[in-house]
């Protein structure tokens, strides 16, 4: 009797038409922890629709072919004239489209703002993390342009928009009632050091306008309406606004040199740019770039924390999916207790990220002098770890689904070729920890914050209270303290993460998270937890149920 030989057995089905939002316990215990409760049910309900949009087949659909047709860069039309056009495949504009019309780039001013927003973008990061890149720096352009409140009033209420007018051609700002921002700080010889930039600003009669000439290195999101840019100016280096298309309507010299050929992020558009004789208005006072262009920084690190615990999210939910139906040696994976070990301590990781990045949202929401000096710390230590995290969680995650996980139709090659991205963008790992040496040297306010809010938890777990201990004999030891300053920050961050989940996440999580970071229980590959810990809960919490 002949058999076929091309029955599909043992194979899980797709990850697909569940509510993203929903199946994340550790988020949405998060939103209702963290949001006031006049806000609460709608913030649910708006959520619930992004997350199952985002789980959708279509949204997956959308992020895939997004990055398997990257932009393309055409710098002439065919009669030779310059234009200076990315063009981008359709489900690039569904997927930015969805994401602006359902407000992650509307943080600024509303109740509880930053956290519905940062669920949000953890949510829809899952579909395709390329196109956050212009989402964040719209989202983050607000505070530097409040420096000037005639820039702020003419553009917030447009990258505060909920309209998305991508698609269309370029026009002037003033035509339109939604724009996108993007950023271009980095030069070839200075790259984070920014202050070695040479790009020229000469001021114009006019008060306020400027001529720039110069080379940037990374411009990343091209054909966005607006950027924000540091030159040197007179008085030294200041902060700049470039608007794609000016006032009356003729473009600005935006020359688009190339696209990186990235390792990952492939949907979405980064490139050098060269300016000459670009008009620009100062933002902010002249030699004061670098203090002006701070608040934009320092939200678009936090959207590098809430980015990699959206990707380490999608990476354990796929991998704890893929275990609940494969079956091997006689059994459910998931029920094989060194998968289960695996699985737990991945879980454990993703966990930690969304309640760090969910907590330092919560921050931004407050207008408490101690919330701002616990964010001086908090976001440039949780943008070290969290983001460092990420590519060995996404591998490990990858490994669990075997050979299927090597193979482009999984998603996961995609998330691992993502996941190192958010530690380098805003200032890679060092950059990341001299700045909390510095705010430790010079803000002492926000040590203090800091310490206030790891010691909430003293005295609820052992481990977590010697963490503390040793940490402020750290602290207290300035010997070499630049050569180990990552030690001392990855201390800190961990400390932090266990200091939340002791006071806030299930005795499960809570116990194998402190005696494995904390307590030093742990091999050093992931699947080495101690096996007298209720790993089965823990894996049960981290899976996404369709």
């Amino acid at each position: 009797m002949a058999t076929s030989t091309h029955t599909v057995t043992n194979q899980p089905p797709p990850l697909v038409g569940y509510d993203v939002f929903t199946a994340d316990r550790a988020l949405t215990e998060a939103v209702e922890r963290h949001l006031p409760l006049e806000v609460l049910d709608g913030a649910r309900q708006e959520l619930s629709t992004l997350g199952t949009t985002a789980g959708s087949a279509q949204a997956q659909d959308w992020g895939a072919l997004a990055n398997e047709y990257p932009p393309k860069l055409r710098t002439h039309d065919r009669y030779g004239n310059r234009i200076d056009h990315v063009d981008y495949h359709p489900a690039y504009h569904r997927l930015l489209g969805h994401a602006v019309t359902n407000g992650l780039t509307n943080a600024w001013g509303r109740p509880g703002g930053h956290v519905r927003r940062a669920a949000g973008f953890l949510v829809w990061t899952q579909t395709d993390a390329g196109h956050g890149c212009p989402l964040s720096m719209t989202h983050a352009a607000v505070p530097a342009l409040r420096t000037d409140p005639e820039l702020a009033a003419v553009w917030e209420p447009k990258l505060t928009s909920q309209v998305y007018e991508g698609e269309e051609l370029l026009r002037p700002a003033a035509e339109k009632t939604g724009v996108l921002f993007g950023m271009a700080m980095t030069e070839k010889q200075g790259g984070s050091d920014v202050r070695a930039n040479t790009t020229a600003a000469t001021p114009l009669d006019a008060p306020g306008e400027y001529l720039l000439t110069g080379h940037k290195w990374f411009c990343s999101a091209p054909m966005s309406d607006g950027f924000l840019v540091l030159a040197q100016a007179p008085g030294g280096l200041t902060c700049f606004l470039v608007p794609r298309v000016l006032d009356d309507g003729t473009r600005n010299v935006f020359m688009i040199q190339r696209l990186k050929d990235k390792l990952g992020n492939k949907s979405n558009a980064s490139s050098e740019v060269e300016f000459n004789g670009t008009w620009a208005r100062r933002v902010g006072e002249e030699g004061r770039g670098v203090r002006t262009i701070i608040g934009m920084v320092a939200a678009t690190r936090l959207d590098c924390v809430v980015g990699s615990a959206g990707l380490m999210r999608q990476a354990v939910a796929q991998a704890v999916h893929h275990a609940a139906y494969r079956s091997a040696f006689g059994g459910v994976l998931i029920d094989k207790p060194l998968m289960r070990n695996v699985l737990a301590d991945l879980a454990l990781e993703s966990e930690a990220a969304t309640t760090l990045a969910m907590r330092l949202a919560a921050a931004y929401d407050s207008d408490s002098q101690a919330e701002r000096a616990f964010l001086r710390i908090a976001v440039p230590a949780a943008k070290y770890w969290v983001t460092k995290r990420c590519t060995p969680v996404t591998a490990e995650a990858l490994e669990c689904l075997g050979g299927n996980g090597y193979v482009e139709e999984s998603g996961m090659p995609r998330l691992l070729r993502e996941s190192p991205l958010n530690s380098i963008w805003e200032g890679s790992g060092n950059v990341q920890a001299l700045d909390v040496l510095r705010a430790l040297q010079r803000e002492p306010q926000a040590l203090n914050a800091f310490l206030e809010e790891v010691g909430t938890a003293r005295g609820a777990d052992h481990r977590l209270d010697g963490a503390i201990k040793d940490l402020l004999a750290e602290l207290a030891d300035l010997d070499g303290i630049e050569a180990r300053a990552r030690r001392l920050v990855e201390r800190m961050a961990l400390v932090l993460q266990g200091s939340l989940l002791v006071r806030w996440a299930p005795a499960a999580v809570a116990d194998a998270f402190c005696a494995s970071r904390l307590g030093g229980d742990r091999g050093s590959a992931f699947g080495t937890l101690p096996h007298t810990l209720d790993l089965a809960s823990v894996v049960e919490r981290a899976r996404a149920v369709v």
